[in-house]
């Protein structure tokens, strides 16, 4: 069975215009999809529909299956069932995801507590587990800080702690190092690589870097004006893609060649 299942996934506003329209796709278990566009194209919309989270004044139609679970038109108690379990997200910016009045333990401790009914010395042991995971240096005390005091790389990274803590099936990850330097970019994604590799976790990464794509999706979708345009295998569509759009993106990315030669490594 398919972890997600998208069918005629249409996003419209309160007014009636269309921001994703018909979009179809569906991903295996542990398999690593790449969806590129330009800013606007609507991918980013896509994955807030996945986990019923759309901004207030758009609704959804169509199917999103997600684990088993019908997304679209589920109420809040179904909804709050599947995220953290089945699928968590990861954003652009991780200080919009993290609160700036919660330590940062705290803060990985809810869902622990939540999900898997840690307590006491147990959850504490979690909460250490999970930063480490996430190769955080200090991280007693990286739990003890709160977000404004510490970088932005490591912001990221408790994200991707809080993301990966109940074990999902399935890591959304919606443009996360578009706001790192180059370097912390880099590590950024060398750890999602990795961490999805040794989880066998399927991940959904959200770009409009098609070099950022390759370094870490086997399969890409191409987003334009909320559409799907082009779709297939990720060398297939740097090196031979069909649609002028795509073209282009594969034109203004940078060091593709040596990002698909790094993943044959």
């Amino acid at each position: 069975m398919n972890i997600l299942d998208v069918r005629d996934l249409t996003v419209r506003t309160a007014q009636g215009r269309v921001l994703v329209d018909g979009l179809s796709l569906t991903m295996a278990p542990g398999e690593r999809l790449g969806l590129i566009g330009e800013s606007g194209s609507g991918k980013s919309l896509t994955t807030l529909a996945v986990l019923g989270l759309l901004p207030e004044g758009m609704t959804a139609t169509g199917g999103v299956e997600l684990a088993g679970t019908q997304i679209v038109g589920a109420d809040e108690r179904r909804l709050t069932k599947v995220r953290g379990r089945d699928a968590s997200i990861v954003f652009q910016e991780p200080l919009t995801a993290l609160d700036p009045l919660m330590r940062v333990g705290r803060q990985i401790a809810e869902p622990l507590g939540r999900r898997r009914g840690l307590r006491g010395a147990a959850l504490k042991r979690a909460v250490v587990d999970a930063l480490e995971r996430v190769r955080l240096p200090e991280p007693d005390r990286i739990a003890r800080a709160f977000p404004h005091e510490i970088s932005g790389g490591q912001r990221q990274r408790v994200a991707l702690a809080m993301a990966l803590a109940c074990d999902p099936q399935l890591l959304i990850a919606d443009e996360p190092t578009t706001a790192l330097d180059v370097t912390v970019q880099s590590d950024m994604l060398d750890l999602l690589d990795s961490l999805v590799r040794e989880r066998d976790m399927a991940i959904l990464f959200v770009s409009h870097d098609l070099a950022v794509v390759a370094k870490v999706a086997d399969r890409v979708l191409v987003m334009k004006d909320g559409r799907a345009v082009e779709e297939g295998d990720v060398r297939g569509i740097v090196r031979t893609p069909r649609e002028e759009y795509t073209r282009t993106l594969v034109t203004s990315a940078r060091q593709l060649e040596s990002a698909l030669d790094l993943r044959s490594a």
